[in-house]
């Protein structure tokens, strides 16, 4: 698909499976964080949406002004975090390069540096200025 060039319309018409959209204060921002940590593909940046693909997996950032007439804004904390309790996790995503990537990014925060866990991954968990813990993640 071209995600560049894709109508909304068009664009909502593909959407299949389980879709994240993450609902952010600055678009651009969140999303040069994703491309400067996991080096997502970004299209369509603008002040209030974008797509980011992040290997296979595709999501969407949207500004809090495309929530307006949305019931979950009213949900929203006015101070952050806002992600509290959300893992996203990316598969097939370097850890060790990912953290190396955001290490030192303004306003992000190394959870945990990469690690290997029991459960057969080796994974860092990298929170983002919006509370979102992003956890990039390989088999070990």
């Amino acid at each position: 698909m071209d995600y560049e060039n894709v109508s909304a319309e068009d664009f909502g018409k593909s959407l299949r499976g389980i879709g994240v959209n993450i609902l952010v204060r600055n678009v651009g921002r969140e999303a040069s964080f994703l491309a400067g940590a996991f080096q997502a593909e970004m299209f369509q940046v603008s002040k209030d949406f974008a797509i980011a693909k992040i290997g296979d997996q595709v999501l969407q950032l949207h500004s809090d002004a495309t929530y307006h007439s949305n019931p979950l804004l009213d949900l929203l904390p006015e101070n952050p975090p806002r992600g509290a309790g959300v893992e996203i996790r990316l598969y097939d995503v370097d850890p060790d390069d990912a953290y190396l990537r955001a290490h030192g990014m303004a306003d992000v925060t190394i959870l945990q540096e990469p690690t290997d866990k029991p459960h057969g991954l080796r994974e860092a968990y990298i929170l983002c200025e919006n509370g979102y813990a992003w956890v990039p993640s390989r088999p070990l």
